[in-house]
């Protein structure tokens, strides 16, 4: 594969040990549509007698349910970032890029630069595995790395309509309570998911703490936190 120099298209930010998630669903009209839109950024901290953190990127929030499935950019470079000293630059990155059919890993590994330019760290593989259809696929490296790529059900709960009606300033009660999740009944108090049954195309990452290196901050119960944010970078 060959290095690509890059540039940054959009971020999102979470910590690990304190999870944060940033959404960004259909409102960023230059990416719309492609896998260089971050809809969600989500990263677990270890469980009980676990000593790995999960990265989870959706990415493509408009595959709706008639659509079914979206498709992986190529030209799109998936990039976790990490910062273990709380300077807010990273000091390592986790990369995806797909080529056909398959979603290749690299790092964690230090970038060749920070900040907005980058290049695929194609000497630090990681591992690869084929991206999901209709069965989920998973890979679990030597190194104990589980990688997933592929859609999964978008998590987001949101009426966008009525969001829409309340910036237009049509909506005079503003939001609406969500309903009673076991029932069926249509109810024009409550909201609307708008993205219920849809899709985003997902990269699932479970790594190994002592991958990740030493942080110098801990949580409550001393275990490793890092400032952690994504980035999707398009090639020039």
């Amino acid at each position: 594969m060959k290095k690509s120099k890059l540039f940054m298209g959009l971020g999102a930010l979470a910590l690990v040990g304190v999870l944060l998630i940033a959404a960004d669903h259909i409102d960023a009209p230059g990416v719309t549509n492609t896998t260089a839109d971050i809809a969600d950024f989500y990263a677990f901290e270890p469980t009980e007698g676990s000593d790995n953190t999960v990265f989870a990127v959706d990415l493509q929030t408009s595959v709706l349910p008639d659509l079914a499935y979206g498709t992986f950019d190529e030209n799109v470079l998936m990039e976790i970032n990490i910062d273990r000293t709380g300077d807010l630059v990273e000091d390592l990155v986790i990369q995806a890029i797909p080529r056909d059919g398959k979603m290749y890993f690299f790092g964690p590994v230090a970038p060749s630069e920070t900040g907005l330019n980058g290049t695929v760290m194609v000497d630090s593989p990681l591992g690869a595995v084929d991206i999901s259809a209709e069965t989920a696929i998973v890979e679990t490296t030597a190194d104990g790395v589980s990688l997933f790529a592929g859609p999964r059900q978008d998590a987001f709960f949101f009426d966008f309509f009525q969001f829409n009606e309340v910036i237009g300033g049509t909506a005079p009660l503003g939001f609406k309570p969500a309903g009673d999740p076991n029932t069926t009944d249509d109810d024009d108090d409550t909201a609307v998911d708008t993205f219920d049954g849809a899709n985003t195309m997902s990269i699932v990452i479970e790594i190994p703490n002592s991958m990740l290196g030493e942080t110098s901050a801990v949580n409550v119960l001393q275990l490793p936190v890092y400032k952690t944010w994504v980035t999707t970078n398009v090639k020039q």
